[in-house]
């Protein structure tokens, strides 16, 4: 109804603007040429001026058709669609007669009174109303007469021209098939079908510059009912196809761009003009057909070959001109044509001799026509089907967006394919290709099913039947597998790493228990190992999306991502020989720590725990592989790989391995991560109690000794012991500096907020006096006398450790300075008189250095310390009153 509405309001517009007197409708003017012919758009409302008379016009069920003037038909249909026979005809007539009007009358052109879409449209309504099952009267073939009239006349809008033809085509190549040439329906069944041939050379005789395209436009509608499974169906649309090729032989085509022709062209520019797309799928299906069940369609389909190779074979005439051997090669080939040869041999020499012609686009389009084929093996010969696919896939070079096209109808096929022939074409083609392009097939394929559909995994088992490519396809699952590190967010499908990753770690169960597969499997062991555990850390990353992903599939199951990785390896382990190790990991809890965000860590160390125990020749190749994982420095799993690695210290040999160790530990040091400054320091510590790697450890000490001032407690914590161990070992002469550097850092320590790290660097100044020696000693004691206080405060720490730590440091401080007094009130732990022996026996100026530590200790977290350095200060204050008051009162006010 809102269509007719449009019409309606459409057409009152129209007769508006006209002139109420009457004129000739088509007055004699000169022809118009086609250049000054206009090209209606989408949106565009034709308002002509037409000869209406005064009031409305009679509507099509008033009217008869020798009482209405063609243009008041036409606009009477399209206001309201006729319903009889008769007005259907008239309309359709006048259609015909106007436009054939405007060809000779240019003002008649302009005066048309029906917007050409709504025409169109009206057409379009009348053929999808036909009966398909019946052909009694001449509507088909009049309203063919009337769309190929509007093409000549530059009247067929050209966004409703393809929904016309393909209305045309359904109407007419499904109508029953009429064998008694005698009876009056087959005679209109010919008539019919020879007005489809003329609207089809019409449309391209009339399309100008754009033939083209125009006949590309059409052979795309054609070619799906070849393929229809309707012998008689597919027999008219090959003979279609067979009478355009024919005809567009016969019209002046532009030259096809080079890269159609297969000459090598560099920087070339073609227009849309100048390129024939389709002409691959057309020659695969053209070829398939010659080997149709059906003899009527194979002799079409000869006939639209031989008409092909013509018109492929006029667009590369300028090569036989140059070269006197080819024409008689030309010759030779048309003869091939004519020959009556057995079908399967004819057909697999058109295919061989087509192929020479084709570029990799036209090729990969004849390999996918092929392929699905396959699906229906009743309408040709899967054998030919079977050898296109062989021939195609060994000696064709795919770009790696076609092999991914050719990935993606492989798997969306396979399930519809049963023949054998067919089958084993397509685990040849599959093999061939994973050997030529690995990293295409692999990402493809994964791309295809994330989830491992059992067709997956057919494809992937074909793949991997003989050697050269299980090695080149296992390599690179691995590198998608370490790869995902490089991106942190995925969008696409083409850009989807991190759910490749995944998909890699969940093919890896269904494919390693084959033959070769297993053998390949051992021996990258280490770097598959390694990149499935790091695959199980990476996996807790996924965003929500990425898990959706996968868990659509599998959510019956109760296989979330993270534990499919963790059974994948489970699976290469069991695999190659490790099942005691599988399962001493699953005693210990450690399958079940990698699970969880909390435990995740722990869980790596239970497995490295229970795989450093495994024989050299397999745990060390793992070590160096780590090393070489480390080395890349992608911080999304470094924390993994650095606990792995850490673990494995202690058993492997380190003889080969030790300067990158040192190296990657010198790195890693400065590491934003503060959980991955403390295995590193863990690790340092391990190797520095090593005496075949303890002296290596010593160019780290300037790094280590960064950590005291940078890092937080935890990783302060571990720097202490490990640069207490190194001390030792230092020549005296080196020594005795570092310990000096060292005194003069640590009491900053001493106030830190964990009790260990008090202790510990307490310990440590202890351990620096008696590292001294010479120029230094005497140095040394200016720095003895700074640490008096914080010691001495530091004898009342809340932490008991911290306390006597405290006392044993400054009987040793005291000791040091030789200070007797002192040294014997810290022996016997008289700790109230120590504050006044320091200010008595002291000079001085000391009692200005003593009150400016201790008012640091005013804002101590510990009571205890704000306690006794009060204490200390009022006792400072009885022996220099003006300078402690002026100087607590400048504090105060802070």
């Amino acid at each position: 109804m809102k269509v007719m509405e449009k019409r309606k309001k459409s057409l009152v517009r129209m007769e508006q603007s006209s002139p109420s007197c009457h004129q000739k409708a088509w007055p004699e003017k000169p022809m118009i040429s086609q250049a000054s012919r206009p090209q209606w758009g989408t949106d565009e409302v034709c308002e002509m001026q037409v000869p209406l008379g005064s009031g409305e016009g009679p509507s099509a069920s008033d009217m008869s058709p020798q009482q209405e003037d063609p243009l008041s038909c036409i606009r009477a249909c399209c206001m309201c669609r006729p319903q009889a026979e008769a007005q259907k005809l008239s309309f359709l007539a006048s259609i015909c007669t106007i436009c054939e009007a405007a060809l000779e009358d240019s003002g008649a052109h302009y005066r048309l009174c029906v917007c050409p879409l709504e025409v169109a449209q009206c057409i379009e309504e009348l053929l999808q109303e036909e009966p398909a099952e019946r052909l009694d009267t001449e509507l088909r073939q009049q309203a063919m007469n009337a769309i190929a009239a509007m093409s000549r006349a530059w009247l067929l809008p050209e966004e409703r021209k393809s929904s016309l033809l393909r209305a045309c085509l359904g109407s007419v190549l499904h109508l029953p098939r009429h064998e008694d040439t005698q009876d009056r329906d087959a005679a209109l069944y010919m008539e019919t079908m020879e007005a489809l041939h003329r609207l089809l050379q019409v449309l391209v005789g009339s399309a100008g510059t754009s033939v083209l395209m125009e006949l590309q436009n059409i052979l795309e509608l054609l070619l799906p009912f070849t393929t229809c499974q309707l012998a008689a169906v597919e027999e008219r649309a090959m003979a279609c196809i067979a009478r355009l090729l024919a005809f567009s032989n016969t019209c002046p085509l532009p030259e096809v761009c080079s890269c159609f022709t297969g000459a090598v062209v560099l920087r070339h520019q073609c227009t849309e003009n100048q390129r024939f797309p389709v002409l691959g799928k057309l020659a695969g299906q053209l070829i398939l057909c010659c080997t149709s069940t059906d003899e009527g369609t194979r002799d079409e389909a000869m006939k639209a070959v031989r008409q092909l190779f013509i018109f492929i074979a006029s667009q590369r005439m300028w090569m036989w001109q140059k070269d006197p051997k080819k024409p008689q090669l030309r010759e030779r080939w048309q003869t091939l044509f004519y020959e009556q040869v057995s079908q399967e041999n004819n057909a697999r020499k058109i295919f061989r001799m087509f192929l020479k012609y084709l570029q990799y686009p036209e090729r990969v389009s004849i390999f996918l026509t092929a392929i699905e084929s396959m699906t229906v093996p009743s309408l040709h010969s899967t054998e030919l089907a079977a050898h296109m696919v062989d021939v195609l896939s060994a000696e064709v070079h795919f770009p790696p967006g076609q092999v991914q096209k050719i990935v993606k109808v492989i798997y969306s096929s396979l399930p519809s394919i049963t023949a054998q022939p067919a089958l084993e074409s397509l685990g040849r083609a599959l093999l061939v290709l994973a050997s030529k392009y690995p990293r295409e097939m692999v990402s493809s394929l994964l791309g295809c099913s994330p989830t491992c559909t059992s067709v997956t995994i057919t494809m992937w088992r074909e793949m991997l039947s003989e050697p050269p490519a299980v090695e080149k396809v296992l390599q690179e699952l691995l590198r998608v597998l370490t790869n995902h590190s490089l991106y942190h967010m995925s969008t696409s499908t083409g850009d989807r790493p991190r759910v490749l990753a995944l998909a890699a770690a969940r093919i890896l169960p269904e494919i390693i228990q084959l033959p070769l597969v297993l053998k390949e499997a051992e021996a990258i062991f280490p770097q598959l190992f390694l990149a499935l555990l790091l695959q199980v850390s990476f996996t807790m990353e996924l965003t929500l999306q990425e898990v959706e992903i996968f868990w659509e599939v599998h959510q019956q199951h109760h296989l979330t991502p993270i534990r499919a990785a963790v059974q994948s390896l489970k699976v290469l382990l069991c695999g190659v020989g490790l099942q005691k190790q599988m399962e001493a990991i699953e005693e210990q809890g450690g399958w079940d720590a990698l699970l969880s965000t909390v435990t995740h860590l722990q869980g790596v160390q239970v497995v490295a725990r229970v795989m450093r125990e495994l024989p050299g020749a397999l745990r060390d190749p793992i070590f160096h592989q780590l090393v070489e994982l480390l080395s890349t420095k992608f911080c999304s799993w470094e924390m993994v790989a650095m606990v792995f690695l850490v673990e494995m210290l202690e058993c492997v040999d380190l003889s080969e391995e030790l300067h990158r160790v040192v190296s990657l530990f010198s790195t890693y040091l400065q590491s934003q991560s503060v959980g991955t400054q403390q295995l590193v320091l863990r690790g340092i510590l391990q190797l520095s109690k090593r005496q075949d790697t303890a002296r290596k450890m010593l160019g780290l000490l300037p790094c280590i000794t960064e950590q005291l001032q940078d890092a937080d407690s935890g990783a302060r914590a571990m720097a202490l012991p490990v640069l207490s161990s190194l001390l030792r070992l230092l020549e005296r002469g080196k020594l005795s500096l570092v310990a000096l550097e060292l005194a003069s850092n640590l009491p900053a320590l001493f106030e830190d907020e964990s009790g260990t790290v008090r202790q510990l660097s307490i310990h440590l100044f202890l351990d620096t006096l008696s590292f001294v020696e010479g120029r230094e000693k005497r140095k040394m004691r200016k720095e003895v006398y700074r640490s008096l206080v914080p010691l001495y405060l530091h004898l009342h720490d809340e932490e008991e450790s911290v306390a006597k730590a405290s006392q044993k440091a400054f009987l040793g401080a005291a000791r040091f300075l030789h200070w007797r007094r002192l040294e014997h009130l810290a022996e016997v732990a008289q700790f109230w008189q120590i504050g006044e022996c320091m200010l008595v026996e002291r000079r001085k100026s000391a009692a200005q250095d003593y009150l400016g530590q201790s008012l640091l200790y005013l804002q101590s977290p510990q009571e205890s310390l704000r306690r006794e350095a009060v204490r200390f200060i009022e006792l400072i204050g009885r022996h220099e009153i003006p300078t402690v008051r002026s100087r607590w009162w400048r504090f105060g006010r802070r």
